[in-house]
């Protein structure tokens, strides 16, 4: 008596399709992460044109003090502003998500 097992086999055709749509969603996620790459470049180059001409009258050799705090508090609401804009974004998500 013999026994068969049979194995359902996939087409190379049907393979290929699989292949092809896991490599164009991986390709749609590389291409979104470096999008945000380059939004987040565009504004970190954005805020230091702000705080640049907010902050420093004539360039020198050195900062003096009262541009050093400047720029620093300059940053420093930038830094804040971006983490309570994630922050939020993220509450966002999480509630869509639900």
């Amino acid at each position: 008596m013999r026994i068969r097992i049979r194995r359902k086999v996939r087409s190379p055709t049907r393979r290929m399709a699989d292949l092809r749509e896991a490599d164009e969603a991986e390709l749609q996620r590389l291409v979104a992460a470096e999008q945000q790459k380059a939004q987040f470049t565009a504004q970190v180059h954005h805020f230091m044109e702000l705080c640049w001409d907010k902050c420093v009258e004539k360039p020198g050799n050195r900062l003096d003090s009262r541009t050093e705090n400047c720029l620093s508090s300059c940053v420093d609401r930038f830094i804040d502003t971006t983490l309570t804009i994630t922050s939020r974004f993220a509450q966002i998500v999480q509630k869509g998500g639900q």
